[in-house]
């Protein structure tokens, strides 16, 4: 019996780390094209509320610490990888749970993709620029997307959770 349990254990971990590289796959294919085809600061006009860029940020979300003289990287790197090894252990622990190793895996997946854009280039690459009358939402990518529906997520799963419970 046991081993069936941790079989389908398992199997499911399986399946939340797969989603997991599939938005790492995506994040990067994605942040190669804009590399490839985009110089520091090219925009494309897409609709009057967006545009496809190509910005560099040294920071965190919002460009939090971007003008730190370097130290920034290690420190968003050490702690993305830190909470990508908490995320692994959450996820084998929960596996049962949809609704949060679904969460967990997106923010897993973005936050990978994150680490690796600071570990080959020293900068995260954004590319999604939405605006509306001059003012410009601080521009994102896919990583940043999958963490946020993650973070989303685990809103809703505690919501769940704490509604079950009464």
């Amino acid at each position: 019996m046991a081993g069936k349990a941790s079989t389908g254990s398992s199997a499911r971990l399986i399946t939340w780390l797969a989603l997991a590289l599939a938005i790492v796959i995506a994040d990067q294919f994605t942040k190669t094209l804009i590399l490839g085809y985009y110089r520091l600061g090219d925009s494309t006009y897409i609709t009057g509320f967006f545009n496809i860029v190509r910005a560099h940020n040294t920071g965190a979300a919002f460009s939090f610490l971007a003008g730190a003289s370097g130290w920034q990287r290690w420190f968003f790197t050490a702690i993305g990888v830190g909470a990508a090894v908490f995320i692994v252990w959450m996820l084998r622990a929960h596996t049962g749970q949809r609704l949060f190793c679904f969460a967990l895996s997106c923010i897993l997946g973005g936050a990978v993709g994150n680490v690796v854009d600071r570990m080959l280039h020293g900068y995260v690459v954004d590319f999604l620029d939405f605006h509306w009358a001059g003012w410009h939402f601080p521009s994102f990518n896919l990583a940043d997307m999958a963490i946020t529906l993650g973070a989303a997520c685990l809103i809703l799963d505690e919501i769940l959770r704490v509604r079950r419970g009464r």
